[in-house]
């Protein structure tokens, strides 16, 4: 294993063991849930947009490791940003772990999640949290 994959795995699982955001948000403004019933992963997402921006988010649930690092990771990426950037970032990340994204258009942190492309079964794992986030905004109405 490179360093670098050494290193990816260890940001995986500090992610996993600590969850960032990891608490209901009460006084969202978008919530939605994301379940995959083929391994059991169930995350509900919950954000607060103040105007276009992403002032706050935050998400529950349980799953494996790779889903649960992701959803902390993503809660950190989206806060601060515009619902665009937002949705702009879904799009790059979903197509970096399906195989057609480019590294380089995520910010560095999201890019440990590169390594799933190789295991198709686990992109849903990388992606249930970034679903139900989209279907957040989606819910709330905030422009594309």
């Amino acid at each position: 294993m490179s360093e670098l994959d050494e290193l990816y795995q260890s940001l995986i699982l500090d992610h996993n063991r600590a969850p960032r955001n990891y608490h209901a948000l009460d006084d969202a403004t978008a919530h939605a849930e994301g379940r995959n019933p083929l391994c059991g992963d169930s995350y509900e997402i919950w954000l607060r947009l103040d105007g276009n921006t992403v002032a706050d988010a935050a998400f529950l649930g349980q799953g494996c490791a790779i889903s649960k690092a992701s959803a902390s990771m993503m809660t950190q990426a989206i806060k601060g940003r515009t619902v665009a950037e937002a949705r702009a970032l879904f799009d790059a990340f979903h197509q970096l772990v399906a195989g057609s994204g480019r590294a380089e258009a995520l910010p560095a942190k999201l890019r440990v999640f590169q390594g799933v492309r190789a295991f198709p079964i686990r992109v849903k794992c990388a992606t249930l949290s970034w679903h139900a986030m989209k279907e957040a905004l989606d819910r709330s109405g905030s422009p594309a």
